[in-house]
């Protein structure tokens, strides 16, 4: 869908001539004010992202620093480049102190300047999401400040081609991450596969493809996942479960960008963005020998680390607004105060996954419009029964270690089933088989609701 938005760049410099390029190498959607004096500069007025130059004046004090200064006192979201010819340290880091999130050498190149803008028209896109818009649209919902820090790595992997690697705890958004660096570069293949439901003796056919006899079954030609995402992004989630006997084709892949299917016997090359999710921090799988240290290298080059759900409280509020909204107009309910307040008293072990979750619980199960403190309390806390979380810092001997054992594997399975839609997600998640999951479910007479 294009773009009907517009957004405002302020040009501060003395030079007429830097005025004329910069317009001349802006995108269609930039609206230009211009300011060759200090005197000049309207500080109150709102602009998408300002160009300052840092000499205003030959052969006097650079006063650069103090209008990126004032500038970002009207407005803090504003996206400050300083510009110069004066590369000296003191200089560049005065300016970054001041505000400035970046600082551009004179003479400037306009693909850099081009590269530069397309990187804050993500940054104001992912910032300025409608609330109300498609249910279904993808965005990362919240303000806080560990958001903020998230949106803006997103925005400056605008455009870059090299493997992205996301890391985080289950349930913490790492495939909402995937789609929004996918949807910012415009309308390519997104290719999604969860590596731990790939057979080992499978993965070579399936990243890669096979042409027909290549192996008993392989009856017609097949088209690998690497290839599909041709000119798009693959975006590879549990990278962690993929054995250390295939990381090294994938390796390969990363590192040439030919794959050559089962059988055949010339290789094709494919141009596709590699992203990588791991639940586990994958240094330490290196350390321990799991996973192979070139590879993270290839991968780790263009990272993003997200935070678990308790370290950005501040964003539950607006994270279950949003939840309850996707169950209207079915349920309309909302949430009190204390409601809010109780749902930030929890730990939330299954991080954004499991809010999800509990809103969907709560707006079927509170038996008023409102969700109160205790209608929360009632769901996260429940009364000491059977299916209270079993506390491991005082462990009761006297039951023995196979009361023990079964106890905590009662409470996994039960944290497992709320943070997941069903049995087989459930399964998944464990890493066990569907039938062995029901089992247990039964065995421990779990609630499967």
């Amino acid at each position: 869908m294009a773009k009907t938005r517009v957004f405002s760049l302020l040009i501060v410099d003395d030079d007429p001539l830097i005025h004329q390029s910069l317009k001349m190498a802006l995108p269609s959607d930039w609206k230009v004010f211009s300011a060759q004096k200090l005197e000049a500069v309207q500080f109150e007025r709102f602009y998408h992202a300002a160009f300052v130059d840092m000499h205003l004046e030959p052969n006097k004090p650079a006063v650069g620093p103090q209008i990126i200064e004032k500038l970002m006192k009207h407005n803090p979201q504003l996206e400050v480049v300083a510009m110069s010819g004066d590369l000296s340290r003191e200089l560049m880091e005065s300016c970054l102190k001041a505000g400035a999130q970046r600082f551009l050498a004179k003479p400037l190149m306009p693909e850099e300047i081009i590269m530069v803008l397309e990187k804050i028209e993500a940054l104001w896109d992912l910032r300025n999401v409608d609330p109300h818009s498609d249910r279904n649209s993808v965005r990362w919902v919240g303000q806080s400040q560990e958001s903020q820090k998230i949106k803006k790595r997103l925005a400056d992997l605008r455009g870059e081609s090299k493997p992205v690697l996301i890391e985080g705890e289950t349930g913490c958004g790492k495939e909402v991450v995937a789609k929004l660096l996918h949807d910012q570069d415009g309308d390519r293949p997104f290719i999604a596969v969860n590596i731990a439901s790939i057979p080992d003796n499978l993965f070579e056919s399936e990243m890669f493809g096979h042409v027909k006899g290549a192996f008993t079954g392989a009856d017609q030609n097949k088209i690998g996942l690497t290839e599909a995402a041709n000119g798009g992004d693959l975006f590879l989630d549990e990278i962690e479960a993929l054995p250390l006997t295939q990381q090294a084709k994938l390796l390969r892949f990363l590192e040439s960008g030919e794959v050559r299917k089962v059988g055949a016997k010339e290789s094709i090359t494919v141009k596709a963005r590699v992203i990588v999710a791991s639940n586990k921090p994958l240094d330490k799988m290196v350390a321990a020998g799991e996973f192979r240290e070139d590879l993270l290298y290839r991968l780790a080059s263009q990272k993003v680390i997200l935070p678990p759900l308790r370290d950005r409280l501040d964003d539950i509020d607006e994270l279950a607004q949003h939840f309850l909204s996707m169950e209207r107009p079915r349920r309309n309910k909302q949430f009190t105060e204390d409601g809010l307040a109780a749902l930030k008293t929890y730990n939330w072990p299954g991080n954004v996954r499991e809010l999800k979750r509990v809103c969907e619980q709560l707006s079927l199960t509170s038996p008023l419009p409102f969700i109160r403190a205790e209608d929360v309390n009632q769901w996260l806390t429940p009364a000491a029964t059977p299916s209270k979380a079993p506390s491991y810092t005082v462990i009761d001997f006297a039951k023995g270690l196979n009361t023990l054992v079964d106890e905590f594997e009662a409470h996994v399975i039960r944290t497992a089933m709320k943070q997941t839609k069903s049995i087989e997600e459930a399964a998944q998640l464990l890493q066990i088989s569907r039938s062995n999951l029901y089992k247990k479910v039964s065995d421990y007479n779990i609630q499967e609701g």
